[in-house]
């Protein structure tokens, strides 16, 4: 589960620029810059799952701080996919919970084995933590992201 903050033929165009420029130090500008102007959504994130309702207290090794530890910012500049990404990533997830950050987020009820008991399911309602903060949130790392494109624009032209 991810959102991208991107103006994509224009960031794909930077890189492109960037490339041919083969100035090192821009990039790596470049890339830090795009990563500062999205990184304030990735604690944001991290708050909305640890926030999640809960029978239990909350515990770094559970549900909710394995997500939280799988939340992370990608930023690529290369490619067709060049973009930044925040992500909630199932592979960063223990083997048995990988497809759980979906099912928390999403729109109807889930069920699962009470505490590893094969036997006894529950049904648990979906608890919307990602696209709600990120939706908020998201227009002023756009707005940086977009400077951050322009800056670098002027700086390459």
């Amino acid at each position: 589960m991810s959102i991208r903050l991107q103006r994509g033929d224009e960031l794909r165009r930077v890189s492109r620029e960037l490339r041919r420029m083969d100035n090192p130090e821009i990039k790596k500008r470049f890339r830090k810059e795009l990563r500062a102007a999205a990184a304030p959504l990735v604690p944001r994130v991290r708050s909305s799952i640890r926030s999640i309702p809960s029978d239990r207290g909350y515990s770094p090794q559970g549900l909710r701080g394995q997500m939280a530890r799988a939340t992370r910012l990608e930023v690529k500049t290369s490619g067709r996919q060049a973009g930044v990404a925040i992500r909630v990533d199932g592979r960063k997830m223990p083997s048995h919970m990988k497809s759980l950050p979906s099912m928390v987020e999403g729109k109807k009820r889930w069920r699962h084995p009470v505490f590893g008991n094969r036997e006894v399911w529950v049904s648990q309602p979906s608890q919307p933590y990602f696209y709600n903060v990120v939706r908020t949130a998201g227009p002023a790392s756009r707005r940086a992201v977009n400077r951050v494109l322009n800056g670098i624009t002027k700086d390459i032209s």
